[in-house]
């Protein structure tokens, strides 16, 4: 795939507000756009996130008033609620540790992660941490639908506790970070408006 490729697949994604309902997008495909979301980057490599993946139409119409009665919930082929773990990742947290010791680092090398976590860890709100992460796993799986002509819509409006209850989660140990369907669009997206290249980078 080369860059032009690449680029037209951003300007084929957008936030679709109405899918083709029925339309099923294959397992192969949605497979594919999960495995991406579950190879994203994430801080310390801890893999901050949870994907629930709803097809069931039952399911999602129960979900939808949760989500400000959007129609992208019950018209999308598939939607995939991002849930952010918590709990977790506090300083010298068991869970962190042996996700670290994944990696056969050193000694030395695993004692300075440990403590250079810890360090963050006393430092930052972890629950806030981990649904930034979980922004960058979202990312990559809706441009990864879209270079397959899969089109998808972020929401993030939505009511937490709502979400939670529609879907029966403990809010003690998720935090609901986006939701995201996925399917195909109905109508034909207008022309992308975006700044300029020059009125959002600046070469220090």
């Amino acid at each position: 795939m080369n860059k032009e490729e690449i680029l037209k697949a951003f300007e084929y994604r957008h936030a679709c507000k109405e899918f083709e309902k029925g339309r099923k997008i294959p397992q192969e495909d949605l497979r594919f756009i999960l495995e991406t979301g579950r190879l994203s980057p994430s801080s310390f490599g801890l893999e901050q996130w949870k994907f629930l993946v709803i097809s069931s139409p039952e399911l999602k119409e129960k979900l939808q008033p949760a989500c400000f009665d959007q129609k992208q919930i019950s018209t999308s082929s598939a939607v995939v609620v991002i849930l952010a773990k918590k709990g977790l990742y506090e300083a010298g947290s068991t869970h962190v540790a042996e996700m670290f010791k994944r990696w056969n680092y050193p000694e030395e090398v695993y004692n300075f992660m440990i403590d250079f976590h810890a360090l963050m860890a006393n430092n930052c709100d972890q629950v806030k941490v981990a649904v930034e992460q979980c922004h960058i796993a979202a990312a990559n799986m809706m441009t990864a639908a879209a270079m397959i002509n899969i089109d998808s819509c972020p929401i993030g409006g939505f009511m937490p506790d709502k979400v939670k209850e529609a879907l029966d989660l403990d809010g003690d140990k998720y935090e609901v970070a986006l939701i995201i369907p996925f399917g195909y669009r109905v109508h034909e997206q207008h022309a992308k408006a975006r700044l300029s290249f020059d009125e959002v980078v600046e070469f220090l």
